[in-house]
């Protein structure tokens, strides 16, 4: 089902890809990832589609995650060059593009974007409902939902509602009413969008707060002004929801995230899974073992040093469920480039946890000196082989700078029997072998691993070794 919505998508982001190419012949560049009037036209008669098919396919592939836009230019996403043997590659792009079902339909023009936030701020509870109700759910009670949730987050704002009903008869003696001026807006305009046809076939009874005095007596108490009656009359909160839910289920169903019909609406078996695991998302985040969901990722890693490995892995989960996956492989990878070669080596386990959506960002990491021993073995792993023999994609300099950068790890926060029995692990079959090459490869912790090594370990005469080997790189002797 995923394959079948995103279809037009990938084919566009395919011929993107072949014709488009640095090198090829017409192949022109658009700034911002957009396509330019003339590439939309080729591609229309390539595909034999229309130009407006063409942007909006490619829309959808963008927001798939099919191609990714990198400055002024944009290249296919990890999610194309895996479409036709990853289902899980085919699944997070089409929940990427459920993500963004705002985005993908946008809200029409005459709708107020304040309203319109409000309304993407509210949809996951109204979402819930169709996930739990598991089958269809009359537009109508929808609307009930949706104003309630739209309430709360007025009152979590500590918004004062507007509308004819809302100006308070005594005003606060001594402490002002707060104001928010994005929020403001739909004053004036509301009634502009009080008219717009109601999605649903019954009107909805729920009716918004209206501001009571916060005393009343015969002298100070004034009448509420007369509501109207009549069948021109619409609520100022009511008529602008109606016409805002009418939007995100269509943009929703857009997406094919549902289906509406006779006033009804139902989660595809595909919106149901999408919803499902969201709310999964949620459960694994509310369950955090160590508490680091809100902390950056340097000081999350710091907290996992301690756990043991299943631990640590949910709490890694826990952490990237809070997150988009972009920016926490970002933050991880800043996090790895640090000084401290622990929290390098937590940072690519996190980033094992994540996986495939990591791997455009591991491989560029890896022309970096510090980080490359650790992508080059993410990346074997990745592609299948087995941990215990991922080593063997490192060359003998780049195991012995690794060898080093773990040893820093563990001077810095094991204990030296720890270090000694790293010695042990060395490719080296010497110490001298070890110690020649240690000199060699340039890590700039060299001299205090080395230094750390020969204070823990017991041999005199190696340990010995060891301090002048430190001695020397500390020189620069040979």
């Amino acid at each position: 089902m995923a394959r079948g919505g995103l279809a037009g998508a990938v084919r566009v982001a395919r011929w993107a890809d072949a014709a488009l190419r640095p090198g090829r012949d017409g192949a022109t560049p658009d700034g911002g990832g957009t396509l330019s009037d003339a590439t939309a036209e080729r591609a229309a008669a390539d595909l034999d589609l229309t130009p407006e098919q063409v942007r909006a396919d490619w829309d959808t592939a963008r927001l798939a995650g099919l191609v990714e836009v990198h400055g002024d230019s944009a290249r296919p996403g990890w999610r194309l060059r895996a479409w036709d043997r990853d289902d899980s590659a085919v699944l997070r792009g089409w929940v990427a593009l459920f993500d963004a079902w705002s985005l993908a339909h946008p809200a029409p023009d005459d709708l107020l974007p304040a309203a319109v936030a409000e309304v993407v701020e509210a949809m996951p509870q109204v979402l819930s409902l169709l996930q739990l109700s598991a089958g269809p759910v009359p537009v109508s009670q929808l609307l009930d939902l949706l104003e309630q949730r739209v309430t709360e987050l007025r009152t979590e704002r500590c918004e004062i509602p507007y509308g004819p009903h809302s100006a308070p008869t005594i005003p606060a003696p001594t402490i002002p009413a707060p104001t928010i001026p994005a929020l403001t807006t739909p004053v004036a305009a509301a009634p502009v969008l009080a008219t717009p046809a109601s999605i649903s076939s019954e009107p909805a009874t729920a009716e918004p707060e209206t501001a009571e005095p916060a005393t009343t007596g015969p002298d100070t108490a004034e009448p509420a002004p007369a509501e109207s009656t009549g069948p021109d009359a619409v609520s100022h909160v009511d008529a602008p929801l109606a016409a805002l839910l009418d939007w995100a289920l269509d943009a929703l169903a857009a997406v094919g995230a549902l289906t509406c019909s006779a006033g009804q609406a139902t989660l595809t078996p595909l919106g149901s899974w999408a919803v499902w695991v969201k709310l999964e998302q949620i459960c694994v985040a509310a369950q955090s073992p160590a508490g680091h969901i809100e902390q950056p990722a340097e000081d999350m890693l710091r907290g996992c040093a301690r756990l043991r490995p299943n631990a640590a892995r949910a709490e890694y989960r826990a952490w990237l469920a809070a997150r988009t996956v972009g920016s926490a492989v970002t933050e991880l990878l800043d996090a790895a480039r640090g000084e401290d070669a622990l929290l390098r080596g937590l940072a690519f386990e996190a980033l094992r946890v994540v996986g495939a959506p990591a791997e455009a960002d591991v491989r560029a990491a890896a022309e970096e000196p510090s980080l490359r021993p650790y992508a080059l073995l993410w990346l074997a792993e990745h592609e299948g082989l087995d941990p215990e023999d991922a080593h063997a994609v490192l060359t003998r300099e780049e195991s012995t700078w690794l060898w080093v950068d773990t040893a820093a790890a563990v001077a810095d926060h094991g204990e030296a029997q720890l270090l000694v029995r790293h010695l042990e692990s060395a490719m080296q079959p010497t110490v001298p072998a070890l110690l020649d090459e240690v000199r060699a490869v340039g890590h700039p912790r060299t001299v205090q691993v080395l230094v750390a090594l020969a204070a823990a370990h017991p041999d005199p005469a190696l340990a010995k070794a060891v301090r002048r080997a430190a001695f020397q790189v500390h020189t620069g002797g040979a």
